[in-house]
């Protein structure tokens, strides 16, 4: 059976992919050529897997045109290029008889938050509420003084990593934003660095330059903290199983691991829900993975709520299996392996079965 894996030759997931696959090389698919002139023939009965565009800056510039890989911003640009090649993959995979690992149409619902969030709340999935759309900074604190809510996220319809992403609290005569965008030579970039502005001007700049790409503006979520660190769990979901989980812990909001979040211990998490908090946890992010049933993989970020008796899903990440160094959860599906081998497992037993 052969793997082929549409990504960024070189690159980090493409490489521990292909380790996975072990006696199984997988064929590479340049995203650069995809997007130049559409994928190769696939052979049939191929097992195809898309994997994120995001690594090679070559790659970025065809999607949201030229400037620095670093700049915060280019998702109304970025979006329609993505999609329309993920729909020319399809296309070339259904002529070709290959099965798709992941469904270009529900990874696209995945790189919109809006459409994610409004089909996990269809489900019953819980999810924090969100404020409706925001055309800018202007009509984002309009719509924060008609819900009553000082303090919400504000994210980028289309972004990823943090890129843009905003937690911004007020108060009367304050304002506190804290986002990694910093400001250089007039442009945001992305910055391993999170930051803050304090100030209405700063903060309206900010918001105003995010409002043009498309915005997802939810209501903040108070999350249960460890040590005096806040944390969310990322959990990946292979085959609809909750097959690993890793604590990001952080003392500012975001708790990305490349923004200074840490690890945190899974087993304290563990005893602080107690059995059933953990069962139920693991349950929301089933249920989240059951919204897209054609993708054999999701990662699911879930937020604990304070007093460990809430739960809510921030993101739901058709490329979130980038956790080197991780194994499965105990007594599961994939213990002892990574993330990377359990999808290897699950779809040859799948291809098999089917």
């Amino acid at each position: 059976m052969t793997f082929t894996v549409v990504g960024v030759p070189g690159g980090r997931r493409v490489e521990l992919f292909a380790a996975a696959c072990g006696e199984r090389p997988p064929v590479v698919v340049s995203w650069a050529d995809v997007l130049a002139g559409g994928p190769p023939p696939f052979g049939p009965g191929t097992l195809l897997r898309i994997d994120s565009p995001g690594e090679d800056a070559a790659v970025d510039a065809l999607l949201r045109g030229p400037g620095e890989p670093t700049r915060v911003g280019g998702g109304a640009r970025w979006y329609p290029a993505f999609t329309a090649a993920l729909d020319r993959i399809g296309v070339a995979a259904r002529r070709d008889g290959a099965r798709l690992l992941g469904d270009p149409g529900e990874i696209a619902v995945m790189f919109d938050k809006r459409l994610t969030h409004a089909r996990l709340l269809a489900a019953g999935v819980p999810v924090p509420p969100a404020l409706g759309p925001v055309g800018g900074y202007a009509e984002l604190r309009a719509r924060m003084a008609e819900a009553g809510e000082p303090r919400v996220f504000v994210k980028p319809a289309h972004g990823s990593s943090a890129s843009g992403v905003v937690a911004l609290q007020t108060a009367p005569g304050r304002i506190r934003a804290v986002t990694s965008a910093a400001l250089f030579e007039g442009e945001y970039h992305n910055s391993l660095r999170v930051r803050c502005y304090t100030t209405e001007a700063e903060v309206a700049a900010l918001v105003d330059t995010l409002a043009p790409d498309g915005l997802h503006v939810e209501r903040w979520f108070p999350k249960a903290s460890l040590g005096g660190r806040s944390l969310d769990l990322r959990v990946v979901v292979v085959a609809g199983e909750p097959t690993h989980a890793v604590v990001r812990t952080s003392r500012h909001p975001m708790t990305n691991l490349h923004l200074g979040g840490a690890r945190g211990d899974l087993g304290a998490v563990r005893a602080a829900l107690g059995e059933p908090g953990w069962r139920e946890a693991m349950d929301v992010c089933a249920r989240a993975a059951a919204c897209f049933p054609r993708s054999l993989m999701v990662g699911v970020d879930l937020l604990v709520g304070v007093g460990w008796r809430r739960f809510a899903v921030g993101e739901v990440n058709a490329f979130g299996d980038l956790l080197p160094g991780l194994t499965g959860l105990p007594g599961g599906a994939a213990e002892g392996m990574d993330t990377y081998t359990a999808q290897v497992r699950a779809a040859l037993s799948q291809n098999v079965s089917t």
